[in-house]
């Protein structure tokens, strides 16, 4: 079975980092066609948890949404898909660190070690979906409770 996601992954990985560089107030100007991809990327994947408010990092909203997309892949028992798409959030996530961990480092460093427990979960050398399930609910859980403090 091919990989739903190989072509729009790296595509939306690389969309999402620049959004979010752009949205932490990152002072490096981006190209044309990085700011132009971003805003479709933006608008399609990115939307939004509606009442929600940000939390002190600023929008998690991008991230939440790859984690949501993994706990919904590690539902089904595709943990190859799993693993693939969570490489989008490391990335996103590492891309977005300069501009947001100034804001609130304690956040930051509890979000950074839930997403990295989820990373070793999922990259485990025989991943198991009870673990990579646990791994995913604590993460979500995670940015729900970051999410509120504003």
């Amino acid at each position: 079975m091919t990989n739903q996601h190989s072509i729009a992954r790296p595509i939306v990985a690389a969309s999402a980092a620049v959004f979010l560089a752009l949205a932490a107030g990152c002072s490096k100007p981006a190209d044309q066609n990085s700011a132009s991809a971003a805003s479709a990327a933006t608008a399609q994947t990115a939307t939004p948890i509606q009442g929600k408010a940000a939390s002190k990092l600023g929008d998690l909203s991008a991230f939440h949404s790859i984690a949501t997309d993994v706990a919904i892949i590690v539902d089904k028992g595709d943990l190859p898909s799993a693993k693939a798409r969570i490489k989008d959030l490391e990335v996103a996530w590492d891309s977005a660190e300069a501009g947001m961990k100034p804001r609130a480092a304690d956040d930051w460093h509890v979000l950074d070690k839930s997403i990295d427990k989820s990373l070793s979960a999922l990259r485990a050398d025989t991943p198991s979906q009870a673990d990579c399930k646990a791994a995913m609910a604590a993460l979500l859980k995670t940015f729900d409770s970051l999410e509120g403090k504003a």
